[in-house]
């Protein structure tokens, strides 16, 4: 994410310019913006910025929000992250783990990290492909048993392979 030319706040206002037969490039936020170069600040706010504002003041919100935790690389906050559903940089994801699991929780229904997509079928064979790779596992969890004389936990494996296999 460009930086502000003047701040170093987020830019959000990009010009180019040529003078003299030279590409001239400005990055800016919106406040160095309409200060120095005249560019106009939109002069409407969004209904869920006002309301989440509204809110805020009046819930005692807005002081935990001034005092959160900021990115020292990009100058996130975890409230514009929620508000606007991106982060600035890649730092953010270790700053904001915390408040940031939850969420990757519920919505991939508990899982925290990307394991992919399995197809359902094979090319033609009729084998389910996810049963594959869950025998797979099995397999391997089932020799890591063995291999650590977890004799209990490998006969319940062995059992479990043999129900996915007939």
């Amino acid at each position: 994410m460009l930086k502000c030319d003047n701040c170093n706040k987020p830019a959000t206002v990009h010009l180019t310019e040529i003078r003299n037969g030279k590409k001239i490039e400005k990055h800016l936020c919106e406040q160095c913006a309409a200060q120095n170069e005249g560019v106009p600040v939109k002069g409407h706010t969004p209904i869920n910025e006002l309301l989440t504002n509204f809110v805020m003041a009046h819930s005692g919100l807005q002081q935990q929000k001034e005092l959160g935790t900021t990115c020292e690389a990009c100058g996130i906050t975890w409230a514009e992250f929620r508000q606007g559903g991106l982060f600035g940089c890649a730092n953010d994801y270790t700053l904001f783990e915390k408040d940031l699991t939850p969420l990757l929780q519920r919505a991939h229904e508990g899982a925290t990290h990307h394991v992919g997509k399995v197809p359902t079928r094979r090319g033609g064979t009729g084998v389910p492909m996810k049963r594959q790779v869950d025998l797979a596992k099995l397999r391997k969890e089932l020799q890591r048993a063995v291999e650590a004389e977890d004799y209990e936990r490998a006969a319940k494996l062995r059992d479990q392979i043999k129900q996915a296999e007939g």
